[in-house]
This record gives structure tokens, sequence and C-alpha cells, in this order.
């Protein structure tokens, strides 16, 4: 059991220090979609969406995986010996799971900061589980138990995100 916890931690820890940090400091001019409107006419990814958040999230959850590493190299191989690599694309996933979330949610009709439940919270998780698949590929149990404890971790963090003026709602 202990090694089952500690592999999901190693695991979805670049992930959700990518997708946190990018909203944190994401917040810039320079969109990743300029201000363009899709063939719709509503925005391609909307103003949330910055390079300078993209750029925040890979490099925080790259950082964190460099710092578990440091911290525990033989923890790590539970996953991969490839653990910086995996920590690398499991952040670039997330980031790229979140952005391309809010690409269909434009052409539905939401728009930013409206929550669609259940997609906005495994986003991330699902961009990082395609990108890291090269490294690490999890078990059904390991992602049922990512899924649901994303789902609550992640209406907590915005939760108390929204409480310090972080975020604009509270989803």
């Amino acid at each position: 059991m202990l090694d089952f916890t500690l592999k999901l931690l190693l695991y979805i820890a670049p992930m959700y220090f990518a997708n946190s940090c990018a909203m944190v400091f994401g917040r810039g001019k320079r969109q990743v979609d300029f201000g363009a409107k899709f063939s719709d006419g509503r925005p391609v990814f909307g103003p949330g969406k910055t390079y300078r958040g993209l750029l925040a999230g890979v490099a925080a959850g790259t950082a964190a995986s460099v710092i578990i590493w440091l911290a525990f190299p033989n923890e790590t191989m539970l996953l991969t010996s490839s653990y910086l690599g995996l920590g690398f694309l499991l952040s670039v996933g997330a980031v790229t799971g979140d952005l391309v979330k809010s690409f269909f949610k434009r052409r539905a009709g939401i728009e930013q900061g409206k929550d669609l439940f259940i997609v906005d919270q495994l986003d991330f998780v699902a961009g990082g589980v395609l990108f890291g698949w090269v490294f690490y590929a999890p078990s059904a149990a390991e992602m049922l138990v990512i899924a649901v404890l994303t789902i609550i971790v992640h209406r907590l963090s915005n939760l108390i995100a929204f409480k310090f003026n972080l975020k604009k709602v509270p989803w």
C-alpha cells in the first residue's frame, strides 16, 4: 500500500505543480491565441491562456520533478529510470491538456471562468497521463485513485485560491 501511495504522489506532483503554477503565474498580456478568433467567431483559447502561464506551469512542474528526484532518487525508480523526463512530459501534458480543454469549451460557447464539472478538474491529468505514457503507464486502479483525488483536491485548492483572490471564481 505504501508503494502504491508513494508512486501516485511521485506521479501526480509534477502535474499538480504545473497546473497550479500556470494559473497563479499566468496572468499576462501575451495570450497564446494572440486574441484571435476561431472560424466560429469565438476566441481560440481566450484571454486566460497566456505564454507566461504555459511557461510557468512547465517550469514549475519540471522543477518539482527535479527536487523530487534529488530528494528521493531511489523512490522515483518505482516509476521509471527517467523520472526527470517523465516529470517534464507530465508538466507539458498538464498545461497542454488545460489548453485543449479551453479550446473545446470555447467551441461549446462556454465562457472563460464558467465551470464544466469533471472536465475542468481532469483536463490537466488527462494531458499529463497522455504525454507521460512514454515513460510510465498508470494502471486502471491508479487512474481511478488519481481521478477521484484530483477532483477533490482541485475543488478545494480552487476554493482556497478564490479566498486569497488568486482566482475570480471558486471552481
